[in-house]
C-alpha cells in the first residue's frame, strides 16, 4: 500500500485512482470552525463538498454540544465525515451552563466565548498529537476559522499546513480585516473615511461600524482578541472564502491585497437541492416534499404550512423579514417596522422575537407590536408573523417570494442571491454594513432601510422602501434584473458539464491540489 506521504500529486488522479484509495484514507483534513451557527453550518457544507471530490478522511472538531447537534443532523449513512469533540465547560468561563456557541449569547458573553475558545488549543493540540500516532503522519492540512486563529500555531508544531477558512463574503472581510488592524475611523473627525486596501473612492461611514467597534483603540479587550486572531490567521499558507469569484471581483482583489496570500472562493456554500433549483423557475411553487432545512431547529410553523400561505399569493409578491438568528431590533423600531409593512399592503412573512433588552429566546408578547397586530394581518392574509425560527430556505426558494428584508448576514445572503431574490438592508452587527454597502453599490441589488440598533426608522420609510423594491417597475425591476444575474453566475460557479467547471469548483479541485501537492514536498 503507497504510504500517505507518497500520494500522487495531482489530486483528480486521487480521486480516480483505485490504487491510491486506501492510501487516501490516512489521508486526513482537520477543520476547526468558530463555535457559531453562522460558521459552523458552511464548515459542514465545505466538508461534503471536499468529501463529494476525495476519497479523503475528514474530521470537524468542536465542543461537546456543537458536536453533539452536528451527528444528530448528519446521520452516519449520509457521510463518512468524522466529528470529534474537544472538553469544555462553558461556566468556567463566566459562561451560562451549556453555553458552546452564540445563540441567545449576549454581546458581553459572545466576548467571554471568544476569549475562552483559546482554551481549546491544548486539547486540540493533544488531538492533533494523537491523529499522528495512530496513522503514522500528521494531517494533510488543518483548515480553521477566522475567529480560531490560534491554531495556525498547533499546525505550525507539527509542519502540518494551514488554511483559514472565511466564512463571510470578500468585501465584507477584507473591510472587517482592514478597519480591525488600522482604526482609519479614528484618524479623522469626519464621518466619511477612507479604509486601508481600498480605493479613495470608496468611502466608508462611521454609522456602519458596530458601537463596539466605533469606540475601538486597540488597547481594549475587543481589540485585542480580534486583532489577534486576524493577525495570526494572517500567517496560514493560504484562505477559503465563502463566495464566488465573478460576483465580488473587487472584493477578492483587495482582499488578496491586504492578506498577501493566496485566496480560493469555494461558494457558496449552500444544500445541493437549493443550488439545482433555477432562479428562473420562481414563478413555480417549492413542491412540500423537498427540504432545504440546515440548520436543525425547529421552526415556529409546520413547513407545510409555510408554503401553503405561501402558494395562496401571487408569483414575486410576498416579502420575506428575518433578522438572523442571533440579532433582533428595539421595541421602538419592531413597532415602526411594524406598521410599515402593513401600511405597503404587501404581503409578508415576518419573523420576530423579542427585541433588545429582553430574552431573545423568551416568550413574545403582544405589547410589542401594534395592539390586534398578527390577528388584524393574518385575517386578510397579508402577513404571517412568526415566532423564533421559520423554514428560510423554503420561504426563500418559494416562487411567491419576491425580495428579502435581511440583518445582511453573508449566508442569508447568498441563499437569497441564490434565488435571484433583491434585498432590503437593516445591517445590525459584525461585517454585515459592508455587505449591504458591497451590495447596493457595486451589485445593484440592495437598497439599505437603516442600520444598527441606535438608529430611528419611521413606518413611512419603511412602507416607500417596501412598495420601491417590490414594484415590478423602476428601480424594483432593475434590482431583479441584476439579482437574477447574479444568480446565473452563482450557478454557473458549481455548475459541471463533462470536462467544463464553473469557476468554484475549479477553484476547490485547485485547493486540494495544492495541499497534496504541499504533502509531497
Amino acid at each position: 500500500m503507497i504510504k500517505p506521504e507518497k500520494v500522487i500529486c495531482n489530486c483528480r488522479r486521487i480521486r480516480n485512482s483505485e490504487e491510491t484509495m486506501n492510501s487516501t484514507a490516512k489521508t486526513h483534513i482537520v477543520m476547526l470552525p468558530f463555535l457559531a451557527q453562522g460558521h459552523i453550518i458552511p464548515f459542514l457544507a465545505l466538508a461534503k463538498q471536499i468529501e463529494q471530490r476525495t476519497h479523503f478522511t475528514i474530521t470537524i472538531v468542536s465542543t461537546p454540544l456543537n458536536i453533539h447537534h452536528l451527528k444528530s443532523t448528519t446521520p452516519p449513512s449520509t457521510t463518512t465525515i468524522n466529528f470529534t469533540d474537544l472538553p469544555f465547560c462553558s461556566s468556567d468561563h463566566g459562561l451560562p451552563p451549556n453555553s458552546e456557541n452564540t445563540d441567545s449569547l449576549s454581546q458581553s458573553q459572545i466576548i467571554n466565548l471568544v476569549d475562552a475558545s483559546q482554551t481549546l488549543q491544548p486539547s486540540f493540540h493533544n488531538l492533533i498529537s494523537n491523529m499522528i500516532q495512530q496513522h503514522g503522519c500528521p494531517p494533510l492540512c488543518i483548515i480553521s476559522d477566522v475567529f480560531m486563529g490560534w491554531a495556525i500555531n498547533v499546525a505550525k508544531s507539527f509542519e502540518t499546513p494551514h488554511f483559514t477558512f472565511i466564512t463571510g463574503g470578500a468585501f465584507g472581510t477584507a473591510a472587517y480585516f482592514s478597519i480591525w488592524l488600522n482604526f482609519p475611523h479614528r484618524k479623522t473627525t469626519s464621518d466619511e473615511f477612507s479604509v486601508p486596501g481600498f480605493p479613495e473612492t470608496c468611502r466608508f461611514h462611521r454609522s456602519q461600524l458596530h458601537p463596539l467597534l466605533r469606540a475601538a483603540d486597540g488597547t481594549d479587550i475587543w481589540s485585542r482578541l480580534i486583532q489577534r486572531q486576524i493577525l495570526l490567521s494572517l500567517c496560514s499558507n493560504g484562505m477559503l472564502c465563502n463566495t464566488v469569484e465573478e460576483i465580488e471581483p473587487m472584493g477578492l482583489d483587495i482582499l488578496r491585497k491586504i492578506t498577501g496570500l493566496p485566496v480560493w472562493t469555494v461558494g457558496p456554500l449552500l444544500p445541493p437541492s437549493l443550488l439545482n433549483r433555477s432562479a428562473s423557475s420562481s414563478f413555480l411553487s417549492s413542491p412540500l416534499n423537498v427540504s432545504f432545512s440546515r440548520s436543525g431547529k425547529e421552526p415556529g410553523i409546520a413547513t407545510e404550512n409555510c408554503i401553503n400561505w405561501l402558494n395562496y399569493h401571487p408569483p414575486e409578491s410576498v416579502l420575506y423579514i428575518s433578522f438572523g438568528s442571533q440579532n433582533t431590533i428595539s421595541s421602538t423600531q419592531m413597532m415602526e417596522l411594524a406598521m410599515g409593512l402593513e401600511a405597503s399592503g404587501k404581503p409578508f412573512i415576518w419573523v420576530v422575537r423579542p427585541p433588545i433588552g429582553f430574552d431573545i429566546k423568551g416568550e413574545f408578547r403582544a405589547e410589542w407590536l401594534p395592539e390586534g397586530y398578527e390577528e388584524r394581518v393574518s385575517k386578510r392574509k397579508q402577513g404571517m408573523v412568526l415566532h423564533r425560527w421559520a423554514p428560510q430556505l423554503e420561504i426563500l426558494s418559494n416562487g411567491s417570494t419576491g425580495a428579502f428584508l435581511s440583518h445582511c448576514g453573508w449566508n442569508s445572503m447568498l441563499e437569497s442571491l441564490n434565488q435571484g431574490l433583491p434585498i432590503i438592508g437593516w445591517p445590525i452587527a459584525a461585517e454585515q454594513a459592508y455587505n449591504s454597502k458591497m451590495m447596493e453599490e457595486e451589485m445593484g441589488v440592495c437598497v439599505e432601510l437603516t442600520r444598527g440598533l441606535e438608529s430611528w426608522v419611521r413606518r413611512e420609510e419603511v412602507e416607500r422602501v417596501v412598495r420601491m423594491v417590490m414594484n415590478k417597475e423602476g428601480k424594483g425591476l432593475e434590482m431583479k434584473r441584476k439579482a437574477m444575474e447574479i444568480a446565473e453566475k452563482i450557478r454557473d460557479s458549481v455548475r459541471e458539464d463533462g470536462d467544463w467547471k464553473g469557476s468554484s469548483l475549479k477553484s476547490l479541485d485547485d485547493f486540494l491540489d495544492t495541499v497534496v501537492l504541499s504533502r509531497e514536498r
